[in-house]
């Protein structure tokens, strides 16, 4: 569900044209230097409108940690309890309402998804191999990379990371069935010291357990 070296970012810089350039120049920087990272987050996604209906948004919000390669954690608190925890070989999505897990191999999960782009990948050569990079116009006051998949089975068709600066301020995500989730990042700490129980999952007591 990231983003050695110099002529990498130059071969990307050019790609993108100079004026655009500041997006790729970011997001060199937080993979390169956001080891760890910790931030409360708010989530909006609107489906397209059906026939004879307008489009409908669905807000929550949570909080956000991740650990350098492959590690990290949404927490979902608002409107309803739910987790997605990745170990690092394991990803697990929790729902409390239904007290039901499911269980996935991280390698099999990930690949060109969002989560890769802002947690998973440990260089800039690894987001390429999963994703065509560009910059894109400096918009709302963030620099914006378009990341899309180049696998073209999957469910998403892009993604958009917004910096202010190096940090990671927005992300907006378009799917294969025109459905848009745009996540935006508050209170954003870079290198805290996480607990390696932060990223350990354990099913509570009666879950359902299902295996994928």
């Amino acid at each position: 569900m990231l983003l050695k070296k110099i002529l990498l970012v130059t071969f990307c810089m050019m790609a993108a044209g100079g004026a655009w350039a500041g997006g790729m120049e970011s997001l060199e920087a937080f993979v390169k230097n956001a080891k760890s990272g910790r931030a409360d987050f708010s989530q909006t996604v609107t489906a397209p409108p059906k026939e004879g209906q307008p489009s409908r948004a669905k807000v929550s919000s949570g909080t956000f940690e991740f650990q350098r390669p492959g590690k990290f954690k949404f927490d979902y608190k608002k409107p309803f309890a739910q987790s997605i925890v990745a170990d690092g070989e394991t990803l697990w999505l929790y729902d409390a309402d239904l007290n039901q897990v499911t269980q996935r191999k991280q390698s099999q999960a990930l690949g060109s998804t969002p989560a890769a782009l802002i947690a998973s990948a440990p260089d800039l050569r690894a987001l390429q191999a999963d994703f065509t990079l560009e910059g894109t116009p400096e918009r709302d006051g963030l620099q914006w990379v378009k990341a899309t998949p180049k696998n073209k089975d999957g469910q998403l068709q892009n993604v958009q990371i917004g910096f202010q600066g190096d940090a990671l301020a927005s992300l907006e995500i378009l799917d294969s069935f025109g459905q848009r989730s745009v996540l935006k990042f508050s209170k954003v700490e870079v290198n805290p010291l996480l607990p390696a129980s932060t990223f350990q999952f354990k099913a509570p007591a009666g879950a359902d357990v299902i295996r994928q």
